[in-house]
């Protein structure tokens, strides 16, 4: 399985880079190529373990709806979440904080 790891250095507190990345309005349209919009389950608000949200987004040139599932969470340094319906064979994705 490919893993990505991706890094970024934010001067805030923890607490609110978490709550930032947890929160669907900051994941809606953050890139102009997706489109990202949440249409189904959690679509406002600070996700939460056990929530669901449906994303309809546009990847590898295809309109899609991605269902994904946050299946842990250690408050303020990491949760994650991984894909529970698709166009992928599967996608988990940690976030982590320190």
């Amino acid at each position: 399985m490919p893993i990505i790891r991706h890094e970024i250095s934010i001067h805030a507190p923890i607490q609110v880079c978490f709550d930032l990345a947890r929160t669907v309005e900051v994941h809606e349209g953050k890139t102009l190529l997706t489109k990202q919009i949440a249409i189904e389950g959690i679509t406002f608000g600070l996700m939460e373990r056990g929530d669901f949200v449906t994303w309809e987004t546009t990847h590898l040139g295809m309109k899609q709806k991605l269902t994904s599932q946050v299946i842990e969470m250690v408050k303020p340094y990491r949760f994650t979440d991984a894909m529970v319906r698709g166009a992928f064979h599967s996608f988990k994705h940690t976030h982590e904080f320190i």
